[in-house]
């Protein structure tokens, strides 16, 4: 089969994005460039590699082997050029991708860690929903994921060989109050007096629920706010423009005028933070960064 590297790009760039525009985007092509490269592809496999949907392309069962084996050459290549150029094992880059409230309190904290025990170690992070960092993991442009779960936490995909899931923290969600406003000095709320709140919440999205609201309340909450940031939800707050939820992690991070109050008379929410990879092997250096989460995840859960 006569394939390019840049068309394995394209490949991977395309089967994470989930569209060719983000791709073409991502990559600095143009639209029809990455079609080009796209139909190139298809003709050198014999088969065809995307299904096209009106949200943009999804991967096919000939898609995801080429793309296993797309992500080994290409992983294979940045190995070469790190040799060549003189960086060792443990000194090469470690792409680590997180869900949005992981980062205010977890991933600062391991990063610290990491700059003062591993200094040499190069960690790059992006921020995702669940989707969007398992189709990275995929794609190989992550080499480690934060993934975030309700119960009863099923396979984050379904494509084979499964990714490498580890369970690292139980937090139980909360809900951030103004600490001046209804709620000055209670430690807990029920259902019923928070549900005809405002709530401030992120956009919801195809595949992204609605996060902020607390999960079954009756009727339509009143979502007056939107923001992806939490931090940014959490000063909301503090403002008294509404009320978000939280899991308990991000205590540390909470800013002047929230609490943080458990929620009474409805079944307790909780929320596992677990560690996700490829099924390939992983590089000294993503062992030494998956080392450092799982103590930084230890010494939360204290």
């Amino acid at each position: 089969m006569d394939v390019t590297l840049a068309g394995l790009r394209v490949l991977r760039e395309v089967a994470e994005r989930g569209t060719i525009t983000a791709a073409a985007e991502a990559l600095g092509y143009t639209q029809s460039a990455v079609s080009r490269q796209v139909a190139g592809l298809e003709q050198a496999a014999g088969a065809r590699l995307f299904d096209r949907h009106p949200g943009g392309v999804r991967l096919t069962g000939a898609g995801r082997a080429l793309l296993r084996h797309a992500v080994v050459a290409l992983d294979a290549l940045d190995a070469a050029d790190r040799e060549l150029r003189g960086a060792g094992a443990a000194d090469g880059p470690v792409r680590l991708g997180f869900f949005p409230t992981a980062g205010a309190v977890f991933v600062t904290r391991a990063l610290a860690a990491l700059r003062r025990d591993h200094p040499r170690i190069r960690v790059s992070t992006r921020e995702g929903t669940t989707p969007s960092l398992v189709r990275a993991l995929r794609a190989g442009t992550l080499d480690i994921a934060l993934l975030s779960s309700r119960p009863p936490h099923r396979s984050p995909d379904t494509d084979a060989p499964p990714l490498r899931v580890e369970p690292l923290l139980e937090t139980r969600l909360a809900v951030a109050v103004p600490a001046g406003g209804r709620f000055t000095g209670r430690d807990s709320v029920t259902a019923e007096e928070i549900a005809d709140e405002p709530w401030i919440a992120s956009p919801a999205g195809a595949q992204e629920p609605l996060l902020g609201v607390w999960p079954g309340l009756p009727g339509r909450p009143r979502v007056r706010h939107t923001a992806r940031d939490w931090l940014t939800k959490l000063h909301l707050v503090a403002a008294g423009a509404g009320i978000t939820t939280a899991p308990s992690t991000l205590l540390p991070a909470v800013p002047p005028g929230v609490r943080i109050v458990a929620v009474e008379g409805v079944a307790e929410e909780w929320r596992r933070v677990s560690l996700a990879h490829s099924p390939g092997p992983t590089t000294e250096s993503a062992n030494v960064v998956v080392r450092v989460l799982r103590e930084e995840a230890a010494e939360l859960a204290d």
